[in-house]
């Protein structure tokens, strides 16, 4: 239950050759790719769909597909009662579906042969074993967020999914909110300046972090917990400590609410402001620091390269619900920074982000960017980006409006769909596919690092390395003999 330094990651993983590689071209070493061709379909055929997590987020990402007409054929979690619910509810509408159930997602690829699109939505440390094991068979995944739990599963991801072609779409269901689209057209614009300071809270946790766990408990009936644990350190159940929710804050098995959070909270600045490469991270304050979980409360900063000539920025993250649990001087620091806002809205809202340019500022009230307003300097309040004639003057239409949410662009994009009003005959493609996803969730997981080392870290994206040992050896994963991927 502890943390594992390199010398354990390696002895715990048949990927020993994932540790760093000395090239500065090739920074981690992955297991050979064997390129496959992927599955291709047409506008009007029916998908066959695979699912991976059938209850919770899982089921709200499955269950539209279904009701579009798509075919489920396998329906696979580790607690075998949600599968057999997933099984009772597709019966009740298509009594002669041909569905099989599993708790052991490796048996499901194994078998199912006729698969065109597979949906992750486990714990975070399944993510990438899961995904890539279906990537290599050429499906189409998609990931809940965050896509994966660690850089070198980040990296591996990626590669696979360009060598064999198939379409991804991780799960930040703000992605598909065409007022996000439209503040990140406003944005690009350079309507803020030069923007050198972002700041984004959540206000989670809203599962334990910070704790320490004891003892042990006998294995409910239903629960596969050798699939559960999937690749991670073996250790034993425990009720109501990490199945079927509270498993976010386990470095084992989550990302904590920054791996969780931040990939709907700074998707809008990530995107805005065309970040990039992080340079830098350093966790300036923590609550409820311990060997097992996530902090209870932190503030993270993450310096963010220069790009296309716009300046380096600074960004800060706050978890915990410090808008609400004020132990940092959150809110008074929020209230001088943005006075025009407080004057519109009344209040910090109580998630969001602070973006701040030479020119003015923009400021998100909710974790998916978009509800949004701008202000400019001398400006005593603030209009919302919703108000189309503030800002008409700003084209609309570079970035392509979403039509019916997330799962359905990768669907389309899997059937080669056409985007509709075009004459161009461009096909439809996934907003939050690997050329998104991996370099924001890079740098995220550079924060999350940030939150178990202390000191400030220099992070050389090219390379793929801190030069910090103990920074150094958060970067792979441990994996268990017989779940390698």
């Amino acid at each position: 239950m502890s943390h594992y330094n390199r010398r354990d990651f390696i002895k715990g993983t048949a990927l020993a050759t994932a540790a760093l590689a000395s090239s500065s071209h090739a920074a981690f070493d992955f297991p050979r790719i064997a390129k496959v061709s992927p599955r291709i379909s047409k506008p009007n055929d029916k998908l066959n769909i695979a699912v991976i997590g059938v209850g919770g987020k899982g089921h709200s990402n499955w269950k539209p597909m279904f009701d579009w007409g798509e075919n489920i054929v396998g329906l696979c979690d580790a607690d075998r009662g949600r599968a057999e619910s997933g099984l009772k509810e597709i019966k009740e509408k298509n009594p002669d579906a041909d569905v099989k159930i599993y708790t052991d997602y490796r048996k499901m690829l194994d078998e199912c042969k006729n698969i065109d699109l597979v949906t992750v939505s486990t714990p975070d440390h399944t993510h990438a074993p899961a995904a890539i094991r279906a990537m290599k068979l050429g499906c189409s995944v998609y990931v809940e967020k965050p896509l994966v739990r660690t850089i070198w599963e980040a990296r591996y991801f990626e590669q696979v999914a360009k060598a064999n072609k198939v379409h991804t779409q991780m799960g930040n269901q703000g992605s598909s909110d065409n007022n996000l689209r439209r503040s990140v057209e406003i944005l690009h614009a350079g309507i803020l300046g030069n923007v050198t300071e972002v700041h984004v809270w959540t206000n989670r946790p809203i599962w334990p972090q910070g704790i320490t766990v004891e003892g042990s408990d006998p294995v409910p009936d239903n629960l596969d917990w050798e699939s559960w644990i999937g690749t991670a350190p073996m250790r034993p159940f425990k009720k109501d400590t990490y199945h079927s929710f509270k498993w976010r804050g386990f470095f084992d098995f989550g990302t904590g609410a920054f791996g969780d959070m931040a990939c709907h909270t700074m998707n809008l600045p990530f995107r805005g402001l065309k970040l990039g490469a992080v340079t830098s991270a350093e966790c300036l304050k923590i609550v409820g620091k311990n060997k097992d979980t996530y902090p209870s409360q932190s503030i993270v900063k993450l310096v963010y390269a220069p790009r296309e000539n716009m300046p380096a920025v600074n960004l800060f993250w706050y978890d915990g619900d410090q808008q609400k649990n004020d132990t940092t001087g959150f809110n008074d620091k929020m209230k001088a920074l943005m006075p025009a806002a407080i004057a519109t809205l009344g209040d910090v809202p109580h998630t969001g982000c602070l973006i701040i340019g030479d020119k003015g500022m923009l400021v998100s009230t909710n974790d998916y960017g978009a509800d949004s307003y701008i202000g400019f300097k001398g400006e005593e309040k603030m209009v919302s980006t919703r108000k189309k004639e503030a800002f008409e003057h700003i084209p609309e239409g570079a970035i392509v409006r979403n039509d019916g949410g997330q799962q359905r662009e990768l669907v389309n994009a899997v059937k080669g769909v056409e985007v509709k009003n075009t004459t161009k005959g461009e096909k439809v493609t996934c907003f939050s596919d690997v050329d998104h996803s991996v370099p924001m969730l890079e740098s995220m997981l550079v924060g999350c690092i940030a939150q178990q080392v202390e000191g400030k870290l220099t992070w050389d994206t090219k390379k793929q390395t801190f030069k910090n040992k103990e920074a150094d050896a958060l970067l792979v994963p441990h994996i268990r003999k017989g779940w390698e991927y």
